[in-house]
């Protein structure tokens, strides 16, 4: 009997030597075969020379109009050219390499040739030749990723005996109302269009089948595990006090955007319900995560726990300690801080109130997660700029209660299709308006020979009693690249600044060193603030309105939009100054879209088009999949279609009994995806 699981020994005309080769391309079953999708596609669909672009590939046909003629170089190189009647046109088609095919060309034959059109020469350097008159059915011809001695039409006529051996063996893991609702063709005839396609239309319909189902079952992967990791995380609901809630909400000095009250709402509901929290809160620089945070805290505490905020740096720890301190004080809630600089008696002190439950509520860097830690209560774990700890810290973190709630926050707005892929697991809430008053950064772009205005225009600024940062993608000068360092900007600036203090910050000092260069800069002992990256997260300094990034040009938009975060934090205007000269037409998109927009949403969706979705997480952490088929920028729609179905189904019980739900269920399992034991 006849399986996909078969070898590929069993398609005729395998032997074992291909067999080999195609085991090299990661290919050891008759279905690693039928799904090993072609990477591209040449188009060999005749056109009229007079809608032909200069420097096209094209492929067109006509009679050879004179005998071809062959010239020698060294290397044993070649040129054969000949002139073409096309239509009415009378090209020269010229075909390096092939010296044999003099023979085969003759006066007045008709041929099909592809190659790149140069219109001013009317010269076509032709890269395929197909004798005869063009057939139809060779329109689009799929290019596959190959090894050895496999080669493409070798390739095409294994797969064509693949699916003429094994027609009817696909089996089709979609229900039929699925298929019928987005009309998509069935899996086995989504395959052959992929690998035989007639026409563009039909490769569409093809691909569109075939992204909806990689997407569909990584969705259903993320829901299921979301769904297993709430009923395993049993925990108690938080009964918090809604009135005093409502109370203190009302004293803040401000009042709440529309999109910090639906977060707010959003988190209450989780807190109020017996599953533990798992929520991420994205929310553009100065959009107000902070005060959600400290409202989540505020209800923690009302319904008798303790919270914890854990954050990357001391500086930010302290602020963070400072700003809920003041906030917290007329309401009698105790706030302290643990970081590596508290210690000796006082760290004894406060590791005790803690483990006795008369600290409320603790803010730290990663000394929370000490052993000598111990909370009385835990019911509240919030996480800032969640993507500078390990998964290991942040486990140990909710490790320290029993199931409490976990709040991840972070001021990158990643775009949507990447919250969706990323952290499908988690609820997402998104603060995505500005609270009123707070005034937009004026962006400059500015080339390399303006430097002298930028530093003017620092000078008055710091003049009149402000600060600025001044930004560099290196630490030291590089042979290799020719880009401004943090070092050598810092000695330049001095200089130039002889009555101001100059500070330097960079990776390589140690952390109590970052912390008092930080200290010095937000006391404004040091006026300008030179610092590679590392200054990117958390820092809150009113009086800087000066940003001045060297180099910006290497810099993705989303950091480029982190860095500026760091000024405009007081009531003054601020200033982004970008120094580069970018050689690529990118690059200087990339600029422009910076002074343009000051949404960090927009930019990180213009990011993820011009970068792709690895470059912007970072390709070793980003967590995202890889699809075969799917494109997580262009197929967004299909993405969030496939989470809608995804999310229906898992909530349904007929999805977990219904015979019609077998085949995605079998399929799940045979990914181990579903643990046989709990479907049972």
């Amino acid at each position: 009997m006849m399986m996909l699981s078969d070898q590929t020994t069993a398609i005729q005309g395998i032997g074992e030597k291909k067999a080999e080769e195609l085991m090299s391309m990661g290919i050891h079953s008759v279905q690693d075969l039928l799904e090993y999708l072609p990477y591209r596609y040449e188009d060999y669909q005749l056109k009229d020379l007079a809608d032909i672009a200069h420097d096209e590939k094209a492929t067109i046909e006509g009679k050879v109009h004179t005998e071809p003629s062959l010239r020698y170089f060294p290397k044993k190189k070649s040129r054969l050219s000949f002139r073409m009647l096309v239509g009415k046109y009378l090209i020269t088609a010229v075909i390096f390499n092939r010296p044999f095919l003099k023979n085969q060309i003759s006066l007045g034959q008709t041929i099909t040739v592809t190659g790149k059109w140069d219109r001013n020469k009317m010269t076509l350097t032709v890269s395929d030749v197909h004798f005869g008159t063009f057939s139809e059915d060779h329109k689009i011809e799929p290019v596959y990723s190959l090894k050895g001695q496999m080669h493409g039409k070798m390739m095409r006529k294994i797969m064509a005996q693949a699916f003429g051996q094994y027609r009817g063996q696909i089996p089709e893991p979609l229900p039929e109302y699925l298929r019928n609702t987005y009309r998509l063709p069935g899996k086995e005839e989504a395959l052959k269009m992929m690998h035989f396609p007639v026409d563009f239309k039909q490769l569409k319909a093809g691909r569109r089948r075939l992204a909806y189902e990689e997407l569909l079952f990584f969705q259903l992967k993320m829901q299921i595990f979301r769904k297993w990791n709430r009923q395993q995380s049993e925990g108690a609901s938080i009964v918090f006090d809604r009135s005093k809630l409502d109370s203190f909400i009302e004293g803040l000095p401000f009042q709440l955007t529309d999109a910090q009250a639906r977060v707010v709402n959003e988190i209450l509901k989780d807190l109020s319900e017996n599953s533990r929290m798992n929520r991420l809160l994205q929310g553009d620089v100065g959009s107000g995560k902070t005060v959600v945070a400290a409202i989540a805290l505020y209800a923690a505490v009302t319904g008798g726990k303790q919270g914890a905020l854990m954050v990357p740096t001391e500086i930010l720890a302290e602020q963070h300690f400072t700003s809920l301190k003041e906030l917290f004080a007329p309401y009698g809630i105790t706030v302290a801080l643990l970081t590596s600089s508290v210690k000796g008696k006082l760290r004894k002190e406060t590791l005790n109130l803690l483990s006795q439950g008369d600290i409320q509520i603790m803010v730290g860097t990663h000394a929370l997660i000490q052993d000598e830690v111990n909370f009385h209560n835990l019911g509240l774990v919030i996480t800032d700029e969640q993507h500078r700890f390990g998964v290991n810290q942040r486990r140990v973190l909710r490790e320290k209660g029993a199931s409490p709630d976990v709040l991840f926050m972070t001021a990158t707005p990643i775009p949507r299709t990447l919250a969706i892929s990323a952290f499908g697991d988690m609820d997402v809430s998104t603060i995505d308006v500005m609270p009123a008053g707070r005034k937009p950064i004026i962006t400059h772009w500015a080339k390399h020979g303006m430097l002298d205005q930028v530093l003017d225009f620092m000078k008055k600024e710091i003049l009149s009693g402000r600060q600025a940062y001044v930004i560099c993608p290196l630490i030291e000068e590089s042979e290799k690249v020719d880009v401004q360092n943090a070092i050598d900007v810092h000695a330049q600036l001095s200089l130039y600044f002889q009555e101001y203090q100059v500070g330097l910050m960079h990776g390589r000092l140690h952390s109590a060193e970052k912390d008092e260069v930080m200290r010095q800069f937000a006391s404004n002992t040091c006026q300008i603030l030179v610092s590679t990256t590392v200054v990117e997260v958390g820092v809150n300094v009113p009086n800087a309105t000066v940003m001045i990034i060297y180099d910006a040009e290497r810099f993705g938009l989303s950091q480029l939009h982190q860095l500026r975060g760091r000024v405009g934090r007081g009531s003054d205007q601020s200033y982004c100054v970008l120094i580069a000269d970018p050689k690529t037409e990118e690059g200087q998109e990339r600029m422009r879209i910076m002074t343009e927009t000051t949404n960090g949403f927009e930019l990180s969706e213009k990011d993820l088009e011009l970068r792709g979705p690895g470059d912007f997480f970072g390709n070793k952490q980003s967590g995202l999949p890889e699809f075969k088929v799917a494109d997580l920028i262009h197929d967004y729609r299909i993405l969030e279609t496939a989470r809608n179905d995804a999310q229906k189904l898992v909530n349904s019980d007929e999805f977990w009994k219904g015979e019609m739900y077998a085949p995605i269920r079998e399929f799940l399992e045979s990914r181990g995806i579903l643990d046989k034991e709990r479907l049972d």
